[in-house]
């Protein structure tokens, strides 16, 4: 195959559970605020004190610095939004609504120069099969046109209904798909072998409920999505590379450069027409939200009403 070498129907049946299981973990903690607690406050102080020491320690694939980076940015993603929701006031407030920007952005940031990293690296390293190359760059220089073409946080609202979701209007699907691409090359780039499931699995696990299940409220399902997977993947690093329902890549340089190459495309053309909307309706991007025109940022903040 192109991307992975054989995937047996176990595999592909585990990829299914993985993805539907993130999914139903997600809905839970979207809709119960006690769930949330236990499941990003109290359940990380435990496997902080007695599991990740011994599972995500050096040498093991998940033993780095970025895994515990990850793991911990996304968990205070996770308790950022809850506070946003949930304490009174804090939606209204100009300068915390830059927090979901600027945690997103630093997620982003760490992949970039982790892909920057990996660009010098060959054979394994720290129990990961890495093949560097130009390929890395072009996903890092991706990950930062990303980075720029975030906008409109001061618009972010809380929706009226039970579930008091952050909604984000002006995170659109293009650059949501873009992103997607993105990230979907960096752990194929950096992280080649889990990203069946860290890559492929992830990713639709938050696009899916943003397409459908509650639009606008991207971010907040990505952050809960990925604080669950990280979460797993330190307490059981084998799973992706060593179980029997593990799926490793082709290691192909033809499929780096070219998820890579999708990937600054993608960012590429969001970038532009960013910046054609920037200029066409003078519009600081800094200041206020960027898409106001368009029929999809509509329907999410008619949906926070």
């Amino acid at each position: 195959m192109f991307l992975f070498e054989s995937i047996p129907w176990y595999s592909a049946l585990m990829w299914l559970v993985v993805l539907a299981g993130l999914m139903i973990f997600n809905e839970i903690a979207r809709k119960s605020k006690w769930f949330s607690i236990i499941l990003f406050i109290i359940v990380p102080i435990v496997l902080t004190v007695a599991v990740w020491p011994n599972t995500a320690g050096e040498g093991s694939s998940t033993g780095t610095w970025f895994h515990w980076v990850k793991v911990y940015s996304a968990l205070a993603g996770c308790l950022g939004f809850m506070a946003i929701r949930y304490v009174k006031g804090w939606d209204k407030n100009k300068y915390i609504l830059m927090f979901p920007a600027i945690i997103l952005a630093v997620n982003i940031l760490e992949a970039v120069i982790r892909d920057f990293q990996v660009y010098s690296l060959q054979g394994m390293v720290d129990g990961v099969m890495m093949v560097g190359g130009p390929w890395n760059i072009m996903n890092g220089i991706a990950g930062i046109l990303n980075i720029i073409t975030i906008s409109g946080w001061m618009g972010i609202v809380i929706s009226k209904d039970k579930s008091k979701d952050m909604l984000w209007p002006d995170q659109l699907w293009f650059w949501i798909i873009a992103y997607d691409i993105w990230n979907f090359a960096y752990v194929y780039n950096a992280v080649s072998d889990h990203s069946f499931y860290a890559g492929a699995a992830l990713l639709i696990s938050c696009t899916i409920p943003a397409f459908f299940f509650k639009k606008g409220a991207w971010l907040q399902h990505r952050a809960q999505t990925l604080a669950i997977w990280m979460m797993f993947t330190m307490s059981f690093p084998a799973f992706v590379g060593d179980s029997k329902f593990s799926v490793q890549s082709t290691h192909s340089e033809t499929a780096l450069w070219v998820v890579s190459a999708l990937s600054l495309a993608a960012n590429i053309a969001v970038f532009v027409y960013h910046f054609y909307k920037i200029i066409k309706h003078k519009r600081n991007p800094l200041k206020v939200e960027v898409y106001t025109d368009l029929a999809p940022y509509k329907a999410i903040a008619e949906s926070a009403k």
